[in-house]
Order: C-alpha cells, then structure tokens, then sequence
C-alpha cells in the first residue's frame, strides 16, 4: 500500500490585470452617435439602434461606388466609423444607376421594398450630405450616375451648355 503525504496547497497567481483594449475616443463615438441621431430623426426610426442598422447598410453599400480623391475626401470628413464603412468597400465594377443602388439597399435590408428601401438611403444621405457640405456633396454626385443627387435631398445637377 502507498502512502501520500499531504502537500501544502500553492496558489497560482492570477495574471495582472492587461491593459484594457483601445476604446474609440469620446469625441469618435460622439460623432458617430450625432450622425446616427440625425439618421434616427430624418428617417422617423423609433430607435437609434435602428437608425444605426440602416445607416451602416446604406454606407457599405455606397462604399463601393464612390472611388477616387472623394471616396478618401468623405472617409476623412465622416465620423471614423461611418468613414471607415465607406473606405472599406471593394470598388465596384460598374456604378448602379440610382434606382438600381436603392434595389442593391432593399435586397440587403430583411423585409423592405424598393420604396422603404428609398426612403432608407434617402434618409442617410441628406444627412451625409449635411455631414459633407456642399462642395464634397457637389463632387461626389458628379462622380455618379445621374439620379443620385435626389437621394442626398437635392436638385440633380444639371450639366452647363
């Protein structure tokens, strides 16, 4: 028979605590949180949880279409996270017409219709819009197809003769 004789207990020391992760910056999340807010209130969305859901679908799906100095111009001027969508996306091949970009939305978003779907990016884009300015806002519907700049709450743009 073998014996064992009782060994004293070791406590194993619990790591130190890490240093936490990088939060973003609270003027980062402000700015975030003011561009969704404003989404929330121009889309009639009962929760800014809803109004962030839409906003990010319709700035992925723009992403793709704007290329060039005005895709780096809006992911500069947009809060880091709404840039950051926007800069992400991998170019498209062809641009959508503006009505085949709101069918793009609808099919991305469970449940809507082409006319929720353009009430949806209608509702981020005057407020991108807003965001943007004039200028920004001038050059990045040039860079479209026509009929996108009734999408950002503006008169189309009517080439000079």
């Amino acid at each position: 028979m073998t014996v064992t004789t009782p060994q004293p207990r070791t406590t194993i020391p619990a790591p130190a605590p890490s240093v936490r992760p990088r939060t973003p910056d609270a003027a980062e999340d402000a700015g975030w949180l003011e561009l969704t807010e404003a989404v929330r209130e121009a889309g009639q969305y009962p929760t800014r949880a809803e109004a962030e859901r839409i906003t990010r679908t319709v700035l992925t799906a723009l992403g793709g279409h704007v290329t060039g100095d005005e895709r780096v111009a809006m992911a500069q001027a947009l809060p880091r996270e709404a840039g950051r969508l926007i800069a992400s996306q991998i170019p498209a091949p062809h641009p959508l017409t503006a009505r085949e970009f709101v069918d793009s939305v609808a099919a991305r978003i469970e449940g809507s219709t082409p006319a929720t779907a353009r009430w949806h990016v209608s509702s981020v884009l005057s407020v991108l819009s807003t965001h943007l300015g004039e200028t920004l806002t001038t050059n990045v519907l040039t860079q479209l197809p026509q009929g996108y700049a009734l999408l950002f709450g503006r008169a189309e743009l009517a080439t000079a003769a």
